[in-house]
Parts: C-alpha cells; structure tokens; sequence
C-alpha cells in the first residue's frame, strides 16, 4: 500500500473498492473554475509486489513526491492531481489489464508508465490503442522503442545500450598495459538488463577486450553460486551484472564467495539504490553502476525534489524516485504548454506533439527526444569510494575519480 503524507496527491483507495467514493459534483457544493472538472485523474500501474517490487516502489514515491509538490502549487491547470495506483505484481500480462481499466473503467485523464521494460511495452501497446499519452520511467530497452509506438517517451537521460557509454569510453582509452584484456557478463532475462550490460559487451569486444563469460539466467533466480564459480574459473579483468537489485546482491555475495578479483566490477539498477551496501556486507566499495540521476546536482528543481523526499519518507531519495519524479515534470511542462489535460484525442494529441519538438529542464538534466521517443542525452557512472556514492564520468560532472583498479573483495 502507498505510504501516505500530509498534503500528499490522494491515493485513490476508492478506485480499488477499499473505501467509498467521495462524490465532487453534489448539488449546493461551490467549487473554483478550476476545480469543476474535479481532480486530475492520473492512472499508473507498476510493480508493487514481485521481482521489480523494490524499484517498483521506488518509482511509486517518485510519483508521489511530484503530485504532492504540483498539489502544493494548485495542482495542474488549477485541478488537484489524483494518483491511481495498481499492483500488476511485475506480470505482463497483469500491466495490461490494469492499464485497460485504467482507460476505460477508470476513465483517467493521462497515465504514467510502469517499471521495468518487459512491462512498459505491454502497457505502451494498451495506452497507444485509446490514444494516450504514454512517458514512461523505466523502459530503457531498444525493443521498447521498435515496436511503432507514436506516443511513447522514455524519462531518463539514455536508453540501455548507452547507458555504459562513459565507461566504454574510459575503460577503451586506458594505456595498452592497463587496459583490461578480458570480461565476464551476467545477465538477468530482462530487456533492460541485458541492454546495459550488452551496451558495453558489444563496445568492449569493438575495442578487442574478449568476452570470457556471457550468461543469462531467468528471473526466479536465487542461487548464482554456478554463475560465479565459471566467472572464477575464467578469472577476467572485468565482470559485468545486467541487473535489477536481488540478483545483483545475490551476484555480489557469490563473487565475493568466491574470491573473484576483478579489476572492475559494474552492475546496473542494483548499485543505485541505498539499501545495496547493507545488502552486500560491506562489498559495495569501488563497485561501479550507470545512474541517471545524483542528489547534489543543481538541476532545476531537484534540491527541492530532495528535500520534500527528505520529508515525507524520512530517507535518502535514489534515483528510481527521481525517474518517477521526472515523468511528472515533463507531463506538468507538456500540460502547462498546451493547457489542457483530458482524455480526448484533441488533448492527448497536443501533449504528444509538445513532448516531439521540446527540451524539458528535470531534475536528470534537460530532456529531448527523438522521433521513437528515446532520450537524447547520455548517463554519469557512480561508484562508491570510501563508503559513499560518488560521480566518477564523466569529469565534467565528476565529485572525484574512478578508482581502477578496485579494491579487492
């Protein structure tokens, strides 16, 4: 169940037949202009519960912080926002019928996408057949954007297969003799997972650094005991998680088991969340990861995005929340520039086209995107040194250097 605050976009426990519905069009009721139309219904559903449930949630409070901050404004257009919330439980086919009676029995006026590639293109395909704008936070996979969605748009600054792009970069330069020679890869059977790490696979083997390991496991994955004993037995120079956060603990502890020393280790998702060093004992340090987002850059908007995070979940923000976040900064911008937010084709057409010619000022950086509704922009690499997350590339953004090769386990 969502966490609730005070002047918090209401979570709309009546469409889930928890509570009775409050009715706002009663006779004798005087409402504002901008309130006869009642709240702006915004329809989502994301993983809750099931393998993505910890990003999930992740993207929830994003969601939330937004709403609550757009409702201390007035709302959107003077209309209070209304979040409706559905647990597709990480099951595609779950992601679809929610967003279908989102649409048709709910009757939103805008969604937000889900969590997690393998459930943003069912839930795209369902939004694109009513003609809904459809700007998602966390389905980065290149599939997602090859299967003719005209009114999708992906709130992060890099599809997959960029997102090791600094990396990539780095690691390629390096002098001959530091160089690493060989890599290890592991994936989870996810599209965005195997985007990030086969992003820099391929980019790595471009550059003459030979793939020594390159396994894909399924989701209900727990024991990656034999995955780590073939990456000890090959002993590569760098080992590489496609991952989500479960299966990179579980990834980590194995290597660490095992003694694997590589001279750099990258896992994606995983790393980005505050619960990863806890979660692996102590292994966290010198571990590199691709984040979209950091809590001290001074975009526009973001300390206030921290500090109001700070507030209603009495923690840090990690980045899924500030995808979330983002989603709604670039639906308010859209909204705001056309002024109007309704179901209607008329409006959903005027939000889409926006979202095609515009650059949107977030709290990830500015925003464009191309003709398929990919991001324009690139990742930062993190790594934690010295026990806190840092920003190692690319320089220009950089709080200090990356440290290669990393600290044995």
């Amino acid at each position: 169940m969502a966490r609730l605050h005070k002047g918090l976009a209401i979570i709309s426990l009546c469409a889930l037949g928890l509570t009775a519905c409050a009715k706002t069009d009663e006779p004798g009721v005087a409402q504002s202009p901008g309130q006869q139309q009642g709240a702006v219904r915004i329809g989502i559903s994301l993983p809750l519960t099931g393998d993505f449930s910890e990003p999930g949630k992740g993207i929830q409070e994003g969601y939330q912080v937004w709403a609550d901050r757009v409702n201390a404004k007035g709302g959107l257009l003077g209309r209070k926002v209304e979040l409706i919330f559905r647990d597709d439980a990480s099951d595609p086919n779950r992601v679809s019928s929610d967003y279908e009676s989102l649409i048709t029995q709910d009757k939103v006026d805008l969604v937000f996408g889900p969590f997690s590639s393998r459930l943003v293109i069912p839930a795209a395909k369902v939004a694109e057949s009513y003609d809904m704008l459809f700007v998602e936070p966390a389905g980065a996979a290149a599939e997602v954007f090859e299967q003719g969605f005209t009114r999708l748009f992906y709130a992060a600054p890099a599809i997959a297969d960029d997102h090791y792009n600094y990396l990539a970069d780095y690691l390629v330069k390096l002098p001959a003799d530091q160089r690493p020679k060989t890599a290890a890869y592991a994936s989870l059977d996810d599209p965005f997972a195997q985007g990030t790490a086969y992003g820099l696979r391929d980019k790595l083997a471009a550059a003459g650094i030979k793939t020594v390991v390159d396994e894909v496991y399924p989701p209900e994955t727990t024991d990656f005991a034999p995955i780590a004993a073939k990456i000890a037995a090959a002993k590569p120079d760098v080992v590489v998680g496609g991952t989500q956060f479960e299966d990179a603990v579980g990834l980590v502890r194995a290597l660490q088991e095992l003694k694997v020393q590589p001279k750099l280790a990258a896992f994606s998702t995983g790393p980005t969340l505050p619960e990863f060093p806890d979660a692996v004992k102590g292994a966290a340090e010198h571990i590199v990861s691709p984040v979209g987002w950091s809590a001290v850059a001074d975009f526009p908007g973001n300390q206030e995005m921290v500090a109001r995070y700070r507030e209603m979940f009495g923690s840090e923000p990690h980045e899924d929340a500030a995808n979330g976040y983002t989603v709604g900064q670039i639906v308010e911008a859209a909204v705001n520039a056309v002024q109007c937010v309704d179901p209607s084709p008329t409006c959903q057409d005027k939000l889409t086209d926006h979202l095609r010619q515009g650059t949107f000022q977030t709290v990830v950086g500015p925003l464009s995107f191309d003709e398929k509704g990919r991001p324009e922009q690139a990742h930062m690499i993190q790594q934690y040194v010295g026990g806190k997350v840092e920003i190692v590339l690319p320089e220009q953004a950089g709080t200090t250097d990356l440290v290669y090769p990393k600290q044995a386990w």
